[in-house]
């Protein structure tokens, strides 16, 4: 079936079981910079209670607080307008990381438009009945904590730990170093010139150069059916504690709980030095619902299955490998460049074709075809029953992509070169 029709069939109800989730947070400020995020009632199809999802994120502001309550409060949107409408729950999840890539640059495209230097981390997770989509750009981390097993579900995007980020920087045009003294001794983590900011992705930061790119890495999961555990902390958290410490410290409390005893533990080892932010979110299987044979019981049943439904998560314990239900890993992808993101496939709407009318893959303004606009696809040697694969961008993206990749400085340098 092509994908104009599934477009323009109507939506057909999905019958999901969808966990309960159960979530709490807690934080100790010093610089007032982070920032939480939970949207629970999200829906893919409005006013569908079905297609209902969640969202839960966590910002880490640095040099002001602007950029991370500009995340907190449009990157949903952005997100959500890189989605068509009518997509089938497997079309929207199979889309969602490439949307969810959308998102992050429209969000620092459009924050940079206001020429304020805050700039912020993200972490960034949808849960859709039991498929976990995490996207993230700095040094928070999500991990999963799933029958005793412990999986990262995010990668930090610190110049001191990331290799592959050091070579990107340096590739395009950046320098990576450390502070020097007046002695000339190298000091502190190392950074990205010009700048001297320790991360190599954000949102926002606009005075740091364009080596600083906001696309997300982006890992889909579905976990068991027994449920899991998501730990989503800023740096505050992870530089005092491991993934599985933090873990550790959480089992067999309730998440509100648990969010306050990690960071108590991060505090207790390395005391206050930054503002520190956790957030935990368990996702619980649905009661078991009893079966005919046994309705005349079903008030004495459910009590029993509402008493285990309450405690599965919390009690999370390690079973013998070879008992455990394992994580499916779905999607994958960390490259900081969008031609390698950003295959978006647009569909064209009968009749649409002779007027050349598309959306911009990351600002999602409706674009005319003109020598203005930029596309990586064969776009009028396409019959109008087919589908065809960008990305298409306005000529502002344009040059935001090519910034980000190292073009504009490689043209610089080469006009520089030229004019000697």
């Amino acid at each position: 079936m092509s994908l104009i029709h599934l477009l323009s069939r109507e939506v057909r109800p999905e019958r999901v079981e969808r966990p309960v989730l159960q979530y709490g947070h807690a934080a100790q400020s010093k610089k007032g910079e982070d920032f939480v995020l939970v949207k629970t009632d999200c829906q893919r199809v409005p006013g569908d209670g079905s297609s209902t999802f969640g969202v839960f994120a966590i910002f880490d502001g640095h040099n002001g607080a602007a950029a991370a309550i500009y995340s907190k409060e449009n990157l949903v949107n952005d997100v959500m307008g890189a989605v068509p409408s009518g997509l089938s729950r497997e079309e929207w999840l199979a889309l969602l990381p490439r949307a969810l890539v959308a998102g992050f640059v429209k969000a620092d495209k459009e924050f940079q438009r206001r020429e304020q230097s805050s700039g912020t981390t993200a972490t960034f997770v949808v849960i859709d009945g039991l498929t976990v989509t995490a996207a993230s750009v700095g040094d928070s981390r999500c991990i999963l904590d799933s029958e005793g097993a412990v999986i990262t579900l995010t990668v930090d995007h610190r110049l001191e730990v990331n290799e592959e980020e050091r070579v990107r920087v340096t590739a395009s045009g950046g320098e990576v170093g450390r502070l020097s003294t007046a002695a000339g001794a190298e000091v502190g983590p190392l950074r990205c010139w010009p700048g001297g900011l320790c991360l190599s992705r954000s949102i926002g930061d606009m005075d740091v150069g364009e080596f600083i790119v906001p696309v997300p890495y982006v890992k889909q999961i579905k976990v068991p059916a027994s449920g899991g555990r998501l730990i989503i902390a800023t740096d505050g958290v992870w530089d005092a504690l491991n993934s599985e410490q933090a873990a550790k410290y959480a089992r067999g409390l309730p998440p509100e709980i648990a969010a306050k005893q990690i960071v108590k533990e991060a505090l207790r080892s390395r005391g206050l030095r930054d503002d520190t932010t956790c957030l935990v979110v368990d996702i619980v299987p649905p009661p078991v619902r009893p079966t005919a044979p046994v309705a005349k019981k079903q008030s004495r049943i459910l009590k029993v299955l509402d008493f285990r439904h309450s405690f599965n998560v919390s009690k999370l314990t390690r079973k013998p490998a070879g008992t455990r239900r394992q994580v499916e890993e779905i999607f994958e992808e960390g490259s900081a460049m969008l031609a390698d993101r950003f295959v978006v496939v647009y569909i064209l709407e009968l009749g649409r074709m002779d007027f050349g009318v598309l959306k911009c893959a990351i600002c999602q303004e409706m674009l005319t075809v003109s020598s203005d606009d930029e596309n990586d696809g064969s776009f009028f040697s396409l019959s109008p029953d087919e589908s065809w694969e960008g990305p298409f961008l306005c000529k502002t993206c344009k040059l935001k992509k090519d910034a980000m990749e190292g073009k504009l400085c490689k043209q610089r340098l080469q006009s520089q070169t030229n004019g000697a």
